[in-house]
């Protein structure tokens, strides 16, 4: 039920162009865009409003939604949908596009990074959420039932959070159904980040649905995850690369007018592996994030909070830095560096496991 439609006699306009779009507090007509919130009632804890821009095209078509802000302090993705609504124009749109750009307030607002900090739960992480739950759990329930099931394809925005800094990359993600994982490396290609990770994800674990992208893979969409932006930092090329993909998603999918431009040449990853801390300390990195590294090679080293060696910190694979930590605070089980291995073309095609 993407499109509500209202009577004609109200619209003053054939039943095919009366279709409103409504999500949350947002409705839009045909050729119309709107301004509004999922707004979330308080339990257990405090009530939550979360920012939904609804666009409605002036033809019907397809639903996309864009999503960012599960982690509130991964800025550049947050920054980049808030002006991707202005870059389209409803009137040239075929279909419908939703935008959520900010799911993590207050994490956004306390600038707590991975988690929210009203119930410490991780956002991205607790699909599709529960309405009796805390904050974080309704907050999904809205998003699952509002947004992402409503959709027919799911682009789901991140960037490195404070303590990382990270090179931009995508993801193709495969569910193991041949034209799931094709439209979404069609998607991949089209986003125009030149790094693609390729993320085969077994549907058949509880935990690989948590996600909004796992999520949303379960329930048959088209799916894509992309990330840029680092370290607290709004630099104008990690926005304008999520902006520009997204108008680009939406050509490729010919929602929007102008041909989808396409990637030259991608730098396929595969399996990645994370260092994570054993203990407080003290991080100091000796590469930079997109390095080329070896399994053993040094990553940096770590100091007590006197100063003295505390460990050196070495990768565990041979691969890419898709990113390192860019903070020198640690705690128990951070992540220090993540390495991902370099592919020379994409692995077989992932095949679902048969059913119990």
């Amino acid at each position: 039920m993407r499109h509500l439609l209202i009577p004609t006699l109200l619209c003053g306009l054939p039943p095919s162009l009366c279709a409103q779009l409504v999500v949350g507090t947002a409705s839009a007509n045909p050729g119309q865009r709107a301004y509004g919130a999922l707004e979330v009632p308080a339990g257990p804890d405090s009530s939550a409003t979360v920012a939904v821009v609804a666009i409605n095209g002036a033809k019907p078509g397809r639903t996309v939604a864009f999503i960012s802000g599960a982690h509130g302090t991964e800025y550049a993705s947050i920054v980049a949908l808030t002006r991707l609504g202005a870059r389209i124009d409803p009137s040239s749109l075929t279909g419908a596009v939703i935008i959520v750009p900010l799911l993590n307030t207050a994490s956004f607002e306390r600038m707590t990074v991975h988690v929210n900090p009203i119930d410490g739960k991780g956002m991205n992480a607790s699909y599709p959420g529960d309405a009796r739950g805390t904050q974080t759990d309704r907050v999904l329930a809205a998003v699952a039932e509002q947004v992402i099931r409503r959709a027919d394809v799911v682009v789901d925005l991140h960037g490195g959070d404070i303590d990382e800094d990270l090179r931009p990359y995508s993801y193709w993600m495969r569910s193991g159904d041949a034209a799931q994982d094709s439209a979404g490396r069609v998607l991949a290609m089209a986003f125009g980040i030149d790094h693609v990770i390729v993320r085969d994800v077994d549907l058949g674990l509880p935990v690989n649905r948590r996600s909004a992208s796992g999520y949303a893979l379960s329930l048959g969409k088209t799916v894509l995850v992309a990330e840029a932006g680092r370290s607290g930092l709004v630099l104008d090329p990690d926005v304008g690369a999520l902006v520009d993909g997204s108008v680009n998603v939406l050509k490729s999918l010919r929602m929007l007018p102008g041909a989808a431009r396409s990637l030259p040449r991608v730098t396929w990853l595969g399996n990645d592996a994370r260092v994570r801390a054993e203990r407080p300390g003290i991080f100091q990195a000796v590469v930079d994030r997109d390095a080329r590294v070896t399994k053993g090679q040094r990553i940096g080293f770590v100091v007590d909070y006197w100063g003295r060696p505390a460990g050196e910190i070495v990768a565990p694979i041979d691969g890419l830095v898709t990113f390192v930590r860019g903070v020198p605070s640690l705690w128990k089980d951070a992540t220090i560096v993540n390495v991902a291995a370099i592919l020379s073309d994409p692995p077989p095609p992932f095949r679902r496991a048969a059913p119990d």
